[in-house]
């Protein structure tokens, strides 16, 4: 599941939501990528102007590992860099199929 700050900096890729229903694990990115845990409830109560929030993307989708996203964002300095250059290569190597 991906979430967005869509007015700057904040990505988030999560793969587990804890027992707590507040704990998710996964890949965030405040302006450096790093796998670790972060907030739901956290992030559900960021207030951005123009009344908008952190919102999540739901036409976000993958069939890679957490790891792999985690490696590409490295890489290309955020999630942002990483999910264009994998979305490039993936498109790349359908038209070479």
């Amino acid at each position: 599941m991906k979430f967005f700050n869509p007015l700057g900096e904040g990505t988030w890729l999560a793969t587990e939501l804890g027992a707590d229903g507040d704990a998710m694990f996964g890949l965030a990115d405040l302006g450096y990528p790093e796998l670790g845990s972060f907030s739901l409830l956290e992030m559900t109560s960021v207030r951005l102007p123009f009344g908008m929030g952190i919102e999540r993307d739901i036409l976000f989708a993958t069939d890679l590992l957490i790891s792999a996203w985690a490696e590409a964002a490295r890489r290309a300095g955020s999630i942002r860099d990483a999910e264009r250059v994998l979305y490039l290569a993936a498109q790349s190597a359908r038209e070479g199929a």
